[in-house]
């Protein structure tokens, strides 16, 4: 009986000296509505970049920001989604927000997902004219703690900030999801914008065709 306690307590040492490495998973949220290629060119070069064992887009169900802004159904823009990345075996959606409802904070929706899977480290992705609004993020220095922050340089952004970010470096691409959808309700082209199975669904839905943008 001893000789086995002597076991496993040898194993709970070995164990605790080389912990189980984490899986390392990137996260991507947004209204994507609609989701276009820049999204997935920012999800696809940080996913590489910084070896992420899986890349998850997360769409909002209702955005928090004080400046609200009319989206069509969030059923729609996951089906979107979902077209989007079925050639990419590395990327995935993440529909906390969209099952939960109602408005998400970035701070609840991590701190949930952190305690759900111990095992993953996340890495939280936004773009690099974002940076400097960060200290007004809702818990940010509890948000910092919990997760990994990824910028991507966009044109005019700052890289002076008190946080650690991991910055990535990818072309600059100037697509918005609000020029694309002014540009359908306008009937222009957006050929390229996005990918073209999205852009048919777009067209066979009639969507952003009534107004909303």
């Amino acid at each position: 009986m001893k000789q086995e306690i002597k076991v496993m307590t040898d194993e709970k040492t070995r164990l605790s000296q080389h912990p189980v490495k984490k899986k390392r998973v990137g996260i991507l949220g947004g209204g994507f509505n609609p989701v276009h290629m820049g999204h997935l060119i920012m999800a696809d070069q940080v996913c590489h970049q910084l070896d992420l064992d899986e890349f998850f887009l997360m769409p909002s169900y209702q955005s928090p920001h004080v400046d609200k802004k009319e989206t069509i159904d969030s059923e729609e823009r996951v089906e979107m989604l979902k077209l989007a990345i079925n050639d990419n075996p590395k990327l995935g959606l993440e529909l906390t927000e969209v099952v939960r409802k109602g408005k998400s904070y970035t701070y609840d929706t991590m701190k949930s997902l952190v305690e759900a899977n111990p095992d993953i480290d996340y890495y939280f992705v936004i773009g690099g004219d974002m940076v400097e609004y960060l200290p007004k993020w809702h818990k940010i220095d509890e948000l910092m703690r919990m997760i990994h922050f990824v910028g991507v340089e966009r044109v005019g952004s700052k890289k002076e900030t008190p946080y650690p970010i991991i910055w990535v470096d990818m072309p600059l691409i100037e697509i918005s999801s609000s020029d694309i959808r002014k540009k359908l309700t306008t009937g222009c082209s957006v050929k390229y914008f996005l990918p073209e199975n999205v852009l048919n669904y777009i067209h066979k839905k009639g969507l952003y065709q009534n107004g909303i943008q």
